[in-house]
């Protein structure tokens, strides 16, 4: 399904006093309209409408701790454990090294064995190698 299907047929706005709100299907909220926001959305969507997760299986905004500083996950799968692991940008963010990094970096915690970068634009999936510690790609979301 495309991004232009989503737009029409999925996402759910609302304007408030000049602003503007998306609704978060799994939050079961309207929060503040922004790039990053629409890609988390859309990211939400493929993985419930295409790969068929369930709402209670993606897990948003996730906080957590990495040497007492308080982070957040963008998204998570969680299948009885961590699963895929997904960091999102907005469209006009490169996904550079930096981003590999902070990803990486979470993971370290979280021990996910899959991992997606995406700005809605590009996207980079990874399958990490338990006896190597090495990541392959891949070209689906698992």
């Amino acid at each position: 399904m495309s991004f232009f299907h989503f737009f029409l047929n999925y996402l759910h706005l609302k304007k408030i006093k000049k602003k503007t709100y998306i609704f978060c299907t799994i939050r079961k909220k309207f929060l503040s309209f922004t790039k990053e926001e629409v890609i988390r959305q859309y990211i939400i969507f493929l993985l419930k409408k295409v790969k068929n997760y369930k709402s209670s299986n993606i897990w948003v905004e996730v906080p957590f701790q990495i040497n007492k500083l308080n982070k957040r996950l963008d998204l998570l799968v969680h299948l009885e454990k961590p699963y895929l692991l997904i960091e999102c940008k907005a469209p006009n963010v490169s996904l550079t090294q930096k981003t590999f990094n902070q990803i990486f970096h979470y993971n370290k915690k979280i021990k996910a064995p899959y991992l997606m970068v995406s700005n809605g634009i590009k996207s980079f999936i990874f399958q990490k190698n338990k006896y190597n510690k090495k990541f392959l790609f891949l070209n689906h979301i698992p």
